[in-house]
């Protein structure tokens, strides 16, 4: 099962770095443009999801985090170079967790036990509900950000192989 794990990871990644390509041809002002019902600007959109990208590989592999939202917008670049970095961490982390590993993890109300498979799941949904935000963005604004559903990447990966053409 955790091969399936490791293959959504590919995806995360895959998506994030095509998102980053499409928003590295972006000015600074069209990377702060922003659109109703979403996190924030495209800057600050990317900067919180890889920043808790970040913590999420703290708490899957006790890595220091490389960013900070604190530490302010870096530029796509580094957004993009820490982005593969992480994704990479993230996929080889996908492929160690067991239903059972968990850490004592602090919270607000609290330190509580805390199940690795959740933090996995909630690296992915993150990256799924910040990656809509910022096409939600683009798309309000006109600013075509490609095809990068799961589909896409199957063609772009080779996953989807044409044997025959039609419905036949």
């Amino acid at each position: 099962m955790e091969d399936i794990w490791i293959e959504a990871f590919r995806y995360h990644r895959w998506a994030n770095l095509h998102l980053l390509d499409v928003c590295g041809k972006l000015t600074d002002e069209q990377l702060e443009l922003t659109s109703p019902g979403t996190y924030g600007t495209i800057a600050a959109t990317f900067l919180h999801m890889l920043g808790a990208e970040q913590r999420y590989l703290r708490r899957l592999t006790g890595s220091e985090p490389q960013i900070k939202e604190s530490d302010g917008f870096p530029g796509i670049a580094r957004l993009r170079e820490l982005a593969g970095a992480s994704g990479d961490r993230l996929i080889e982390a996908a492929g160690k967790i067991k239903p059972d590993d968990a850490i004592e993890a602090q919270f607000e109300d609290g330190k509580v036990k805390l199940s690795l498979g959740v933090v996995i799941i909630q690296a992915l949904h993150h990256g799924n509900d910040h990656r809509t935000h910022v096409c939600t963005i683009l798309g309000h604004h006109g600013i075509s950000y490609g095809e990068m559903d799961v589909w896409a990447y199957g063609d772009a990966t080779g996953a989807i192989i044409p044997i025959a053409s039609g419905s036949g």
